[in-house]
Parts: C-alpha cells; sequence; structure tokens
C-alpha cells in the first residue's frame, strides 16, 4: 500500500460558533492544502471533519500517518472510545448519546479502507504542518 503523510486542525471562534478546517496531504513528492468552513459550529466538528476531508481525497487504500493535535479525535481511536461507543449503541460510558455520531460514523468507514495510524502532535507548537493546517482553519472562519 502506499503511504500517506496527512496534517489536519480544526478552529472555531467560540465554541460554538463560525468555524474552519484545514489539512495537509502528503504523498511522495506531492502536496496538497485542503480547506473549508461552517458558520455555526463546534471546534470537535472541524476537527472531526479536517480527518474526513483529507481522508475522502484518497482514491485508493493507504497506508496513513494521520497527524492531530485533537485530543478528542485521536484519542477516540487510540483508547478504543469509538469501538466502546459501537459496542454501547452510541451511548458513552455515562449512557448519554455519542455527540457528532454521523461524523464518527463517516470518520470510521473511512477507517475500514485505510490503515491508518492516528498520532496527537502538540498544537501550537514548532510543527510548521501543524502550524499550517491552523493557518488555514482560521483564514476559512475569516472567509465566512
Amino acid at each position: 500500500m502506499e503511504e500517506v503523510t496527512i496534517y489536519t486542525d480544526g478552529a472555531c471562534s467560540g465554541n460554538p460558533g463560525p468555524g474552519g478546517w484545514g489539512a495537509i496531504l502528503m504523498y511522495k513528492d506531492y502536496k496538497k492544502e485542503i480547506s473549508g468552513g461552517q458558520k455555526d459550529t463546534t471546534n470537535n466538528v472541524m476537527e472531526l471533519t479536517a480527518v474526513i476531508e483529507a481522508l475522502k481525497l484518497l482514491k485508493f487504500p493507504c497506508n496513513v500517518k494521520l497527524y492531530s493535535d485533537s485530543a478528542y479525535v485521536v484519542n477516540a481511536f487510540l483508547q478504543n472510545w469509538v469501538t466502546n461507543w459501537q459496542k454501547n449503541n452510541w451511548k458513552t460510558a455515562d449512557k448519554k448519546d455519542v455527540k457528532n455520531k454521523e461524523l464518527w460514523q463517516e470518520l470510521i468507514a473511512l477507517t475500514n479502507i485505510h490503515k491508518i495510524e492516528f498520532i496527537k502532535v502538540k498544537g501550537h507548537s514548532d510543527n510548521e504542518y501543524n502550524n499550517r493546517c491552523d493557518e488555514m482553519a482560521r483564514n476559512a472562519i475569516s472567509s465566512l
């Protein structure tokens, strides 16, 4: 399988409020930047959307290293929250409905196509790709 590296970030001005997301896909010598926004959303929705939109661009199954500063997204997979939510009929450990269920389901479907390694990066630090994704997400909010 081909190797792809993806960086993603989401941002929100107020939570909820206008939000944006950004992603960078890197494959061999190619680099593609994508971004978008919504007028009324949450930070977590934008974090999930960035990951989903990046993965949707992949044209065939890939080995993906996915870098995100979102503990919400990364821990859902690394700590098996997603598996437990599905087993528990989309309820959290404290029996509440899982928020953003439709986005999680879309992301799970994409994880069934690709082999994805979720990697947590420190936000707003010295990672140039994470910083660029953050910049694209904030620019998307400004252009709403």
